[in-house]
């Protein structure tokens, strides 16, 4: 087989592909067997009739359209493997010659992933916060705690956010009949969480016990949509919460701690912890940034074109601004991954099964299914490549991190080595 490549633009390629017949054994064999199966010949089992009678029956050029149809996707697969070319796109094909006997040639148009080159990653510089928590940190944590176990008390002032309502609420359409769906007596509320109805919140601050407020809400869904509803809130009493008292005592009923500096110190710990966990997330999506930021790549107009279609496949055209916002989305996301792939071949990046199977524990909760309800279900789709490619990239950003310089808000190096066998110590002693 010969192949040349001719360059289109930056992101297409024109492949101009020509197969001798005696490379087209196997697919003739194939040609031969696949007819077989699909005809009756008096005489002859079905699946078992000679290739001679097959073409005396059926006629020469139903084997050769046969056996071209199984040899130009294997031709075009091993061209694009000789010559190193990513398509990313399907290709539009056209066979130019058959002259049979002697040669199968054809034309292949396809995207394919541009070349360029990566920056040296120690050149790349990115920041992120602190993992040292503030005292405020540490006391908005030992409050939340103690809220847990307040007490509520009743007050004689004006509700503020915080206060725990207790409101009767009863809604009625413009004409003064009731909606049942806005019918509730003793409901208990927390003020300031805007947790009920929009525009509650904001209508009951400041009432007092037995005190009554009206205020208008419009539904953007259901049996009431659009329709101006009228909603009326008494106050059956106003509550606050007594925090109990941040000491020893405390410390022995609402932890495993027996005082308050030990509390205090777990919870300094758990902050550390979380903030280096965040550290982390912030690491990955800065150095993410970054190499988006740095490596200038051209891409295929026409993917990007079919992605932006797609996401309108539903008959919606979507504003100018929603279109554009979409477009921006595939822009980004096909150069994040042209870059990651391109990572990963030159770390030669692979992925084992240990890491499929956790990959799919991890996301089988996302879709509501078990792990292995998860994978049968990519294996009937067909997206197990898809799964592994995720891993791969993945696994591509991590390695980029690796080599990257990353400092705190302080100017401080942030050890990824270390950082990792902070949060999984399991991991080193298990080594």
């Amino acid at each position: 087989m010969k192949s040349t490549v001719e360059t289109l633009s930056p992101t297409r390629i024109k492949l101009v592909i020509e197969v001798p017949f005696d490379e087209l054994k196997e697919s003739f064999d194939e040609a031969y067997a696949t007819i077989g199966k699909q005809v009756v010949v008096p005489g002859f089992r079905k699946g078992k009739v000679p290739a001679r009678v097959i073409e005396q029956r059926f006629g020469r050029g139903a084997v050769l359209d046969e056996a071209v149809n199984n040899a130009v996707p294997k031709a075009y697969d091993e061209a694009l493997r000789e010559n190193s070319i990513v398509p990313v796109a399907r290709p539009d094909i056209e066979v130019t010659d058959i002259k049979d006997g002697e040669l199968l040639a054809f034309t292949a148009e396809v995207d394919i992933r541009p070349e360029f080159e990566l920056p040296a990653y120690d050149t790349v510089k990115v920041e992120v916060a602190n993992a040292t928590p503030t005292d405020e940190d540490i006391e908005t944590q030992l409050t939340s705690l103690r809220t847990r176990f307040a007490t509520l008390k009743d007050v004689d002032r004006a509700a503020i956010d915080g206060d725990v309502l207790l409101v009767d609420l009863a809604g009625e359409t413009p004409e003064g009949d009731s909606v049942d769906d806005l019918v509730g007596n003793a409901l208990s509320y927390e003020l300031g969480t805007e947790g009920m109805l929009p525009g509650f919140d904001e209508a009951v601050r400041g009432a007092v016990k037995d005190g009554e407020v009206t205020f208008s809400f419009t539904p953007q869904n259901g049996d009431w949509t659009g329709v101006d509803l009228v909603v009326h809130v008494k106050v059956q009493s106003v509550r606050e919460r007594e925090l109990p008292e941040l000491n020893d005592d405390f410390a022995q009923l609402a932890s495993e701690f027996d005082t308050v500096a030990e509390l205090r110190s777990d919870v300094q710990e758990r902050l550390v912890r979380m903030k280096k966990l965040q550290q982390a997330d912030e690491a990955r999506e800065k150095t993410h940034e970054a190499l988006l930021a740095l490596i200038d790549i051209p891409l295929p107009e026409g993917v990007i074109k079919a992605e932006v279609e797609d996401h309108f496949s539903d008959g919606h055209a979507g504003e100018e601004s929603h279109r554009a916002e979409v477009e921006e989305q595939a822009r980004t996301g096909l150069k994040s991954q042209f870059i990651l792939d391109k990572i990963a071949e030159i770390e030669e990046i692979s992925v084992g099964e240990t890491e499929l199977s956790a990959w799919l524990v991890q996301n089988a909760p996302r879709y509501g299914m078990a792990p292995d309800q998860f994978a049968q279900a990519l294996m009937s789709a067909n997206q197990v490549p898809m799964a592994i490619q995720d891993i791969r990239r993945g696994k591509a950003l991590a390695a980029a991190m690796k080599q990257v310089s990353i400092v705190d808000a302080d100017g401080n190096v942030v050890d990824l080595a270390i950082l990792e066998t902070d949060l999984n110590p399991s991991v080193t002693e298990s080594e």
